[in-house]
């Protein structure tokens, strides 16, 4: 495996490609490609493939070989082994659930962009302290939703959010409608049962549904 030699990105950038980053989860290294391509179809390019399966460094390393149009994240990064493995396969971005000065140290270290998951403003201030002011908000709809990220706008409004857990087509365009909030993340465009049955054409639609919602 290779570091990705394309241009670093920005967690902001990532952020603000699209109003959703599709949250992954693969379990056959042979859906990886043409789900990448599938969602770049719909016009969804930033892909968070989470770090839950024994294929998913795998999975990374083939979107970022064979799909140059995508730009492969990884997901699920808790720890340092986790952020280099991921740079590693070729992933250009990470994502965790939680925060730690040790996987944001590795991230800084070696050049991933990454989107830190926090959900009280102890977690949100020592992310700051550490220069990152943009992050993850989860479980969002567990820890507060949009009444949360509404009460962070005053003391935290130079922090931008990607809100992610409960996100759904159903509620996503009110957490787009908020000013501190960039993109969302979520699952329902990448259904597991489309994955499983192969049915692209579904995860397209759903992709370029989800990439026309305002923000």
């Amino acid at each position: 495996m290779a570091v990705n030699p394309q241009p670093k990105l920005s967690a902001l950038e990532v952020m603000r490609d699209a109003p959703v980053i599709p949250v992954i989860v693969l379990h056959d290294v042979a859906h990886a490609v043409p789900l990448a391509r599938a969602l770049v179809a719909g016009g969804i390019r930033m892909l968070e493939v989470t770090l839950r399966t024994p294929q998913a460094l795998q999975c990374i390393e083939l979107i970022a070989k064979e799909v140059p149009d995508a730009v492969a994240g990884a997901g699920t990064i808790r720890s340092a082994a986790d952020a280099q493995a991921a740079s590693l396969a070729g992933a250009r971005f990470g994502v965790s659930p939680g925060y730690t000065r040790a996987v944001g140290k590795a991230c800084h270290d070696i050049g991933l962009p990454l989107l830190p998951g926090v959900a009280t403003g102890s977690e949100i201030m020592m992310a700051q302290e550490d220069g990152l002011t943009e992050l993850k908000f989860f479980p969002a709809l567990q820890a507060g939703g949009v009444a949360m990220l509404k009460a962070w706008q005053g003391p935290f409004g130079d922090v931008t959010f990607c809100p992610t857990g409960g996100i759904h087509a159903g509620n996503a365009a009110e957490f787009l409608s908020l000013s501190n909030v960039a993109c969302v993340g979520g699952s329902w465009i990448v259904p597991n049962d489309a994955i499983q049955a192969g049915d692209w054409a579904r995860v397209t639609e759903l992709a370029r549904a989800a990439s026309q919602l305002k923000r």
